[in-house]
């Protein structure tokens, strides 16, 4: 069993000096977290892999395809393989837990 705190992840993850730290891999899933300041510029490309984002803090817009939405603590955002996505608009320091089935090809993110 592995049990993990968002504190704790955001901790590692700055400590990493990354904007995105992965923390668990298995065959069918892997788990990150993703942090962007706020101001800050989302430079990830689409995925291979559906993926579930969940906003754990800040405030910004994600648009997924021609889609667009604010998004705040809570908002849970599925991105289905492929598709364009890309948050922006961070008007407060934005930290994301994100969820990719299968686990995500090693090197995509940004």
């Amino acid at each position: 069993m592995h049990i993990y705190t968002v504190e704790d992840l955001r901790i590692a993850r700055a400590e990493s000096a990354r904007p995105y730290l992965e923390f668990l891999r298995v065959p069918a899933l892997s788990a990150g977290i993703y942090h962007l300041p706020a101001g800050g510029v989302d430079s990830q490309q689409p995925h291979t892999e559906d993926e579930i984002y969940y906003v754990a803090q800040g405030r910004a817009r994600i648009t997924v395809g021609a889609e667009d939405a604010l998004v705040t603590v809570g908002a849970v955002i599925f991105v289905a393989a492929n598709v364009e996505h890309r948050f922006h608009s961070i008007e407060e320091d934005l930290t994301v837990l994100v969820f990719f089935a299968p686990a995500e090809h090693t090197g995509a993110r940004p």
